[in-house]
């Protein structure tokens, strides 16, 4: 009764202020008199008008700091009364504070009579440097903001072309119009009523509570039955392999005796040792005139069942974003989870039989237009599979059939801002058909290269994949003529940004910046340019700091550099080479699977119990022989890379 009592003032309280918030005028004055008939105390919150009269006070406070161009006095009253949670997690406020920060660092060009005083406007542009440098880097990969960022380099930004739109007579009005709507909202919505606000907060976050114990419970009992199957045949299997070995121990002493062990008594052991139904057939084809077969046939996986593709390509195309989403996933699950060897095998040859991808189709609507979806997962979800296809060697020969893959990827490469795990799984696909020489070639002539190093330019802003996958892909087309010729034409930005990434902290891009600068070091131009910058001094402060390894490549750039001949044939076509340059491995890498999006409901099914449930199909799995890979060259590590390699292979220690 205590705590009642204790609570009961500002309770009443909440009450009194939801009723004045709803204009319950009758029964807040009824409630009123009945709380002081009863003595009840109301505690004092703070009424609706006085927290009006305060937003407006609040706003007329911002809007003035814009007007009189005071940034300090506006961004402090913004980080005071703006909610963090609308300022980082809503897009509009976060576009809308970039330009607040354009507004104030350019307010001195265009309201001062005459020159603006130097040392307030350094201040000023100080201020919006520092603002890009921190919270500003989360749109410095969006098209709409980019060429900001060149805003506090630029000498004079009322003369340059693409700041135009800033020094019109409209752009400050719409600005301002922009920041009175925005604060109307959020102060409107900031006036909700405590109890309305805590009924919400509850009811949400009892929801997403069940939502999540759900969940746990879903995947503890998908685990608990996994255990409970793989316990019963270890199980089954100890009981058999004790069976086994007392036999074996037996007809040892009856070989110490003289006695023989015949063919058929060894065909019979093999049969109870492969006592699983799908093994018996295995268990007779062991061939006991040669050694060391049984212990083969014990490594044999089963393959998976055979699917519907007609099915699966139409509910691809004309099911439900959800459904697409979750069937991409479970194709994508049966590359990356199945065993490598025949099993993984068995399953790209009978996705790429029966064209999964619709890389041959021809029709307007096709699998691949996925790509190109409005629903981010169903997005991501496809550049995620098409990654998983060029991470092997038969599935880069499957996309590379002709271009359109490519043209896809490229598009998607240059368009997609929203999503970056979509862009990564684009970009891996693409760093992988570097490994293919007409592909090479194709990205080289689409101008890949520029997009690259103008991505590079602040490797800072890039995931660790993006930027290793980035460096990769560039190295790999610097490697031949035509791609050393396109950074011929923008050598003295190519040079800036790979002396850039030989100090970046990931060391893992260093062997593919070391491969790109010793070829495009090949061209006297671009060693002419390189000398020019002091490219050599650059170097020489890295061997002072690098391991062996990087020390001895560097050295291998610095011999490069100072070259004054050319090596044979370094400068001509080398279109007749060996049509290709492909690695004979196969890398599955473990991001594919990272972050998923989605996870099913109660009663929804995903991953092969989706497929073996509802897409079941008849002897579509085809067994094909793997193409022989070319003859590889084993890269010693002293020497900077010079044959094309994807990261997976190269960190994986493979020959390339």
């Amino acid at each position: 009764m205590g705590d009642i009592l204790a609570h009961e003032s500002e309770l009443l309280g909440l009450v009194r202020e939801y009723l004045d918030f709803a204009e319950f005028e009758d029964t807040l004055k009824t409630f009123s008199k009945e709380c002081k008939i009863k003595g009840k105390p109301l505690c004092k919150t703070v009424g609706g008008s006085f927290r009006d009269s305060k937003s407006l006070t609040i706003q007329k406070d911002l809007v003035a700091a814009f007007d009189d161009g005071d940034q300090k006095v506006f961004f402090s009253l913004w980080e005071e009364h703006i909610p963090s949670s609308v300022r980082d997690g809503d897009s509009f406020a976060q576009k809308l504070e970039f330009y607040l920060h354009i507004h104030f660092a350019i307010y001195l060009l265009k309201h001062s009579v005459g020159r603006p005083d130097k040392e307030e406007l350094d201040e000023k542009i100080s201020y919006f440097k520092a603002y890009l440098e921190t919270k500003g880097v989360a749109l410095s990969q969006t098209t709409e903001f980019l060429p900001f960022y060149a805003l506090p380099f630029v000498p004079n930004p009322m003369v340059h072309p693409s700041f135009k739109e800033l020094f019109q007579d409209s752009w400050t009005p719409e600005l301002k119009l922009k920041l009175e709507k925005f604060l109307a909202l959020v102060f409107k919505a900031s006036n909700t009523p405590k109890l309305l606000t805590i009924y919400k907060e509850n009811g949400q976050s009892n929801k997403e509570m069940l939502q999540q114990l759900h969940q746990q419970l879903v995947e503890a009992e998908r685990r608990s039955m996994t255990y409970l199957k793989r316990y019963n045949k270890i199980q089954a299997d100890y009981h058999n392999l004790i069976g086994v070995t007392a036999e074996l121990v037996d007809s040892l002493e009856a070989t110490v005796s003289g006695k023989m062990i015949t063919p058929e008594y060894l065909q019979s052991v093999c049969v109870r040792l492969f006592s699983n139904q799908m093994r018996q057939s295995l268990a007779h084809s062991v061939d006991f005139t040669r050694p060391g077969t049984v212990s083969r046939k014990l490594k044999d996986v089963p393959l998976l069942p055979s699917l519907d593709y007609e099915k699966l390509k139409k509910d691809l195309i004309l099911g439900s974003d959800r459904l697409k989403a979750f069937l991409l996933q479970a194709l994508r699950w049966r590359l990356t989870t199945s065993h490598p060897g025949e099993q993984r095998e068995t399953v790209l040859q009978a996705y790429i039989s029966n064209d999964l991808l619709d890389c041959h189709s021809h029709n307007q609507r096709s699998v691949l237009q996925l790509l190109h979806s409005k629903s981010d997962v169903v997005r991501q979800y496809m550049a995620r599979l098409i990654n998983a296809f060029a991470s092997l060697a038969e599935g880069r020969l499957y996309l590379a059939q002709n271009t359109k893959v490519l043209r896809m990827l490229e598009g998607r490469l240059k368009e997609e801002d929203k999503d970056i795990i979509t862009r990564e799984n684009v970009l891996g696909a693409l760093q992988k058909f570097s490994l293919r020489r007409p592909l090479q070639t194709a990205m080289i002539q689409d101008g890949l290269i520029f997009w690259l190093v103008d991505a590079l330019k602040d490797p800072d802003c890039l995931s660790d994949y993006t930027l290793e996958y980035s460096v990769a892909l560039l190295m790999n087309l610097c490697l031949r003529s035509a791609g050393k010729n396109m950074c011929a034409k923008v050598a003295g930005l190519v040079l800036k940004v790979l002396s850039d990434l030989l100090g970046h902290e990931n060391h893992e891009i260093q062997p593919y910046v070391n491969g790109a600068l010793y070829s495009i070091l090949s061209v006297p131009s671009i060693r002419e340019e390189a000398r020019a910058m002091g490219m050599e001094d650059i170097l020489r402060c890295f061997i002072k700091e690098g391991n062996a390894e990087m020390i001895r490549q560097i050295e291998f750039i610095i011999k490069q550099l100072n070259s004054e001949e050319l090596p044979d044939g370094v400068l001509e076509s080398d279109d007749d080479e060996d049509e290709d340059d492909e690695e004979d491995h196969d890398i599955m890498e473990a991001d594919l699977d990272k972050d998923e999006l989605i996870q099913p409901q109660l009663g929804e099914l995903s991953g092969e119990k989706l497929l073996a449930t509802e897409y079941l199909g008849i002897m579509t799995n085809t067994g094909k022989t793997r193409r022989k890979g070319l003859a590889s060259v084993q890269w010693s590590g002293d020497e900077p890379l010079q044959r094309p390699v994807t990261p997976g292979g190269h960190r994986n220690g493979y020959p390339v």
